[in-house]
């Protein structure tokens, strides 16, 4: 098991070079061919060992190079051969592993993602095949047209690979193209969402800060003339107070985009439900609305949430899940309000915004410290459940 392991570890490491493991194997072999095989003086080729074993490993050796030079590396081979046929006629085909080596050297032509590269490949292979064929002696006449036929399956069979290859590869780039583009919606999905929960929450404090300083100024009139100490506190209360609002108004400017305006109408709130859920039932799905508990006063950032929420979950019934029915549960208890929004559909939780209306729901129940969980329901149908603290953590 250990050495399995350490098999597992190693053969990304080896991967890559295998086939130069492949081709210094086959250079060794075929220089142990040339001086070792010693029984048929006949074929056998004329010259001293000390040139034709450098020669016939000097075959080999411009393979190393294919990836810096997927063409000329087996072109260079080719011609090797070719030259030195008519030093030695018999060499070059003395050994079947040279004969291996130019095979695979035809599938690399096949490979090449220039057709016109290719295509001269295959021409040089061939060319190359029969030069040597004329400068051997024991050349038969059936081998010129054998061996360019055969040069050409191992091409062909390259060609085919290769397309299959390439097809994969841009697969693979459309693919991470894709998911990149992807990520990038998601992202922007959530910056814009995030712009949104500032406005909105810049009207909401806007709001109550407000209230803050208009009460502040009039108890301030209010006061007697001795109450001068009173009257300075409340004096700096409300100017505290209009500057806190002059500055979240520069600040959540930059957020706005330049055609929208500041926000007049009051942000709703769980209080419009009910003219939410009419307005999901004119657009032609029923909806059932429940209550349980005693409607509590929410933190006004709170009641927004709450608010989107449920928007949100019967925007994507009425738009994505092709329901046929909804329902809303709004449950008060002592420390959280739960909501609920179920469907009938076939939604996948896609959301709107370009399918990004989940992480925009994650990004507004995590501001408060809730929990938000959607999914499909065991018995079919879609469902929304979302828990808020009443504190708003």
């Amino acid at each position: 098991m250990e050495y399995l392991q350490d098999v597992k570890r190693l053969w990304p490491l080896a991967r890559p070079y295998w086939f130069d493991v492949v081709v210094l194997a086959g250079a060794i072999v075929a220089a142990l061919e040339v001086a070792l095989r010693l029984d048929n003086k006949a074929t056998f080729p004329k010259g001293s060992l000390w040139l034709l074993v450098p020669a016939t490993v000097l075959i080999f050796l411009p393979l190393l190079a294919r990836r810096r030079f997927p063409f000329g590396a087996p072109a260079a081979i080719f011609l090797y051969v070719g030259a030195l046929s008519f030093a030695s006629g018999r060499l070059v085909s003395y050994t079947f592993t040279a004969f291996l080596l130019v095979l695979a050297c035809s599938f690399l032509f096949g490979l090449l993602d220039d057709r016109r590269q290719s295509l001269v490949g295959i021409a040089i292979a061939i060319g190359a095949a029969e030069i040597v064929g004329y400068n051997n002696p024991r050349q038969h006449l059936g081998d010129y047209f054998f061996i360019p036929l055969v040069f050409g399956i191992s091409w062909l069979g390259g060609f085919g690979l290769g397309g299959k290859l390439r097809q994969v590869a841009r697969a693979e780039e459309r693919a991470a193209r894709l998911e990149r583009e992807r990520e990038e919606r998601a992202r922007a999905a959530v910056a814009e969402e995030r712009s949104r929960i500032a406005r909105e929450l810049h009207d909401v404090v806007g709001h109550s800060v407000s209230v803050m300083t208009v009460q502040a100024s009039a108890v301030r009139r209010l006061l007697l003339p001795e109450q001068e100490r009173e009257r300075e506190a409340l004096l700096i209360v409300e100017q505290t107070g209009r500057e806190a609002l002059a500055e979240m108004r520069r600040m959540v400017g930059v957020l706005r985009h330049p055609e929208e305006g500041p926000a007049l109408a009051p942000q709703p709130s769980l209080e419009h439900l009910d003219k939410l859920v009419e307005q999901v039932r004119e657009a032609g799905l029923p909806v059932a609305l429940r209550v349980e508990g005693e409607a509590a006063q929410l933190p006004p950032g709170v009641d927004l949430t709450a608010y989107r929420l449920v928007q949100e979950g019967l925007t994507n019934a009425l738009k994505h899940s092709r329901a046929r029915r909804a329902e809303v549960l709004v449950r008060y208890g002592t420390d959280a309000v739960e909501l609920v929004v179920t469907d009938d559909g076939r939604g996948n939780g896609s959301a709107s915004q370009g399918g990004h209306g989940l992480l925009g729901m994650r990004e507004r129940v995590s501001v408060y410290g809730g929990e938000l969980e959607a999914g499909p329901r065991p018995g079919g149908g879609y469902e929304l459940r979302a828990r808020l603290p009443l504190a708003g953590a």
